[in-house]
């Protein structure tokens, strides 16, 4: 393995200057930095340019400045080489402070939308897969095919009328007809239907049952005023939590005998939990994320306790099952948090909570928890325009990838040595499935550091996307420059990890 990576790092390095070499050239002969100062006129153009040449050395050849260019980068490698700018801007400012912000703001825009349209992609295209031909899976398939073939900016204006405009709209007065209500729980019966599938009677049941559920909770929360003051409260927190330590418990262990102690530990971790948050809530209330991350450490620490106390003879899983639930508990109190934040932030913001455009809310004085709802209101509308095209595309490859899996001699050895679905699903199919996603999620995630351009653009998002569209609209050489050396090394790095991880994910491949 370590020789492994050691090549790759040779190999990548060369790449990497060749590469950068190659688009240092491409940006330099694309034309004159000086353009706008020698269209000026008055006394002070001459000191402009000037300026200009000397800050981005264009009295010099082109392999000069691409030398002069490494040199900056290098700075930044080396903890004695002085002061790292990546460069100046053709106005004089250093590259690196603006990278900085850029890179930030990317992350904030695009890590969430590609962790949810992973974990939501991979699940649909298991499940599509295992229902096969099904009246659910030809669904997903349409929606996936649909998402993936609309443009990102008509999502965008879609969201921006019926999810922004008319969204707030109602939560001003958030009200229901009969006929709403009723349109809404059949609209929600028939997509669990299509979902659980099986017989008709089966069907009918579940289409009743989630009808009847819909319409019942929609109208509790109508009538007890949750849309205007929503919150989860320590009930609501172990309700949840409970439900998620028994969803776990299935998913990991089963719901068996043998799975029973695995159970009662995720549970008990739920209920604990709970009870810490009612015994901190005015300290979380009043804390930062510091106060979160020491709550998460210590449910998960209170997790693994009672997975080994509690876990046996599955000891092992009954720690990680349990620390997971621990984990969402801890997830379900920073919600509750946010949600008891809506009502100061409904009123700061005029009743127009959802955001169309920026990134915050301009002299916004309110408490840290109203804070960060606001910024999580401006990511609700771009996170869903990514999304859509990238949930489109890991359902289709996960779907493809495990009905391959599915049909290999192992997998029916291990149903004919009489291992239950979940087992055989779980443990052997899912594992070899994820290994031609390995590629796709190594370049989505490198894609991520590129920025998404498009939806920046249409949210007024000032990210990597918009850093690399007005520095080369603007000839500005070294910001191109610092914008593709981060996408090259992200692409780089992230191929090697994913070489790494098919090492992982298959016994069979070695990497010398």
């Amino acid at each position: 393995m370590l020789v492994f990576v050691t090549r790759r790092l040779v190999v990548s390095f060369f790449i990497l200057l060749a590469s950068t070499a190659l688009t240092f050239f491409l940006v330099a002969y694309s034309g004159n930095p000086l353009q706008d100062l020698l269209e000026l006129r008055g006394p002070q153009r001459d000191a402009k340019v000037a300026a200009r040449t000397q800050s981005l050395h264009l009295d010099q050849p082109v392999w000069i400045r691409y030398l002069l260019w490494l040199q900056d980068v290098g700075r930044c490698l080396s903890p004695f080489g002085g002061p790292c700018t990546l460069g100046s801007d053709r106005n004089g400012g250093a590259v690196l402070p603006q990278l900085q912000t850029a890179i930030g703001s990317t992350l904030r825009l695009v890590v969430v939308a590609t962790i949810l349209a992973l974990i939501l992609g991979v699940v649909t295209g298991i499940v599509t897969a295992l229902r096969q031909y099904s009246t659910f899976d030809y669904g997903v398939t349409f929606v996936a095919f649909l998402c993936f073939s609309l443009p990102v900016f008509w999502i965008s204006t879609l969201l921006k009328q019926y999810v922004a405009i008319d969204l707030n709209t109602w939560l001003n007065n958030p009200t229901m007809t009969t006929a709403g209500l009723v349109i809404l729980g059949v609209v929600v019966g028939a997509l669990w239907a299509l979902v659980i599938g099986g017989d008709r009677r089966r069907v009918l049941i579940v289409f009743a049952t989630a009808a009847l559920a819909t319409i019942s909770v929609m109208y509790v929360l109508l009538v007890t005023d949750f849309f205007r003051e929503p919150y989860f409260g320590i009930l609501g927190i172990a309700v949840f939590g409970v439900a998620a330590a028994v969803g776990w418990s299935a998913l990991f262990a089963g719901l068996h005998r043998r799975g029973r102690s695995v159970l009662i530990s995720a549970v008990t971790t739920a209920v604990a939990g709970a009870v810490i948050a009612l015994l901190l809530r005015t300290v979380i209330a009043e804390g930062d994320w510091l106060v979160i991350l020491l709550v998460t450490l210590g449910l998960i620490a209170v997790g693994l306790l009672a997975g080994y106390l509690l876990g046996r003879p599955t000891q092992r899983l009954a720690m990680r099952v349990s620390a997971l639930t621990g984990v969402t508990v801890a997830l379900l109190v920073v919600v509750d948090q946010l949600l008891r934040a809506y009502p100061a932030l409904f009123q700061a913001t005029g009743g127009r909570p959802i955001k169309t455009t920026g990134s915050a809310t301009p002299n916004l004085e309110v408490d840290f928890w109203a804070t960060q709802l606001d910024s999580l209101m401006y990511l609700i509308l771009p996170t869903l325009a990514l999304m859509l095209a990238s949930f489109a595309l890991y359902t289709r490859y996960t779907r493809a990838s495990m009905l391959d899996v599915m049909g290999q001699d192992y997998v029916r050895t291990a149903r004919a040595k009489g291992l239950n679905n979940r087992t055989v699903v779980v443990r052997h199919a899912f594992r070899n499935a994820l290994i031609p996603l390995a590629t796709l999620m190594a370049f989505d995630f490198a894609a991520i550091f590129s920025g998404a351009i498009v939806t920046e653009t249409v949210f007024g998002w000032s990210g990597m996307g918009k850093l690399f569209t007005t520095s080369l609209s603007n000839i500005d050489p070294n910001p191109v420059m610092a914008f593709f050396l981060v996408s090259a090394t992200a692409i780089v790095l992230f191929n090697m990890l994913a070489d790494i991880a098919y090492a992982y994910l298959d016994p069979r491949i070695r990497l010398a």
